[in-house]
């Protein structure tokens, strides 16, 4: 197949791209930094990628690259977990999503022949937050920041139907892998630190890297996936039990818990993302088939820390 990728250079996106290139698939890489796409995935290791500059908030002639391609997974947006959520800051994280995910449809929309399949990302932020509901694909969405931000994500998205093309969404939970989310709570662990953020109570809804570019891969080959899919392990945990295990495997104790005062001073309305969660269970995920590698938390640590 011939897959366009967005946020190719990203923790899950270069992960994807080198799937994609171990399966012979020809890769273009949109990226607005063509030097970083280079350095990581130089020409002599990917021949059957290439590398396309583009703007993700402006139509112009990147846009008529899509032509020919099969499919196309978009994976771009700001990062949310990084920064205080100034006016300007939330202005950007909406925009990356919304604006560049219009900027994808339309380009799909003017490709001739189209791209069969869409696969966009979207996040469980899509349902609020809750220490006691349960959340589904089915379940109703949520009404702060983020939930707004995937409403308006998935808005967009919906709109590429109107151009014959198959949408799956894919609402995605805290990425697991060497980098990203784990990477960040591994450092006080390393100095007998670690411990749960906030009260501990707040669910911790995870998908293990791997499992998600496999998710992603059956989406775009299985032409009867379409909709809404849950990315996320069908067995979510408290964030105390995710201290807990790292802990354990990590042959660390989880004993010094970080006060939610100390996270609201440091990212503001960001904490948000780790002070508060939800239980999402992956529905029609399972419903589809889809066989999970690392189904469980502890197995999925085990994975990522021998690896690091």
């Amino acid at each position: 197949m011939k897959i366009a990728v967005t946020g190719a250079t990203g923790f899950v996106g270069s992960r994807l791209a080198e799937r994609l290139h171990q399966e012979g698939h020809q890769i273009l890489v949109l990226t607005r930094r063509p030097e970083q796409a280079r350095r990581l995935f130089p020409a002599t290791a990917f021949p059957n990628l290439n590398i396309l500059l583009y703007s993700p908030l402006e139509s112009g002639e990147w846009q008529q690259a899509l032509s020919g391609y099969d499919g196309v997974v978009n994976l771009a947006g700001a990062p949310i977990a990084e920064g205080r959520w100034t006016p300007e800051r939330k202005q950007e994280i909406l925009a990356s999503r919304q604006v560049g995910t219009q900027k994808i449809v339309e380009a799909i929309a003017q490709a001739n022949p189209r791209p069969s399949v869409l696969v966009n990302s979207s996040a469980i932020g899509y349902y609020g937050t809750s220490e006691t509901a349960t959340f589904d694909e089915d379940s109703a969405p949520g009404n702060d920041f983020l939930a707004q931000v995937c409403q308006a994500w998935e808005a967009e998205a919906e709109k590429v139907k109107d151009s014959g093309t198959r949408l799956v969404i894919l609402r995605t939970g805290i990425v697991l892998g060497q980098g990203g989310a784990i990477a960040k709570m591994l450092l006080p662990f390393r100095f007998f630190a670690g411990g749960p953020l906030g009260t501990g109570r707040q669910w911790f809804s995870w998908i293990h890297r791997d499992d998600l570019v496999n998710l992603i891969l059956k989406a775009l080959t299985q032409p009867e996936m379409a909709g809404v899919y849950n990315a996320t392990a069908p067995h979510p945990v408290r964030m105390s039990e995710l201290c807990q295990t790292l802990g354990q495997v990590m042959n660390r104790p989880s004993w010094l818990p970080v006060p939610e005062f100390a996270l609201e001073i440091l990212l503001g309305d960001a904490a948000k993302v780790v002070l508060e969660g939800q239980q999402v269970i992956p529905q029609r995920t399972q419903a589809s088939g889809f066989q999970y590698q690392f189904p469980d938390l502890k197995p999925a640590l085990q994975d990522i820390v021998a690896g690091l």
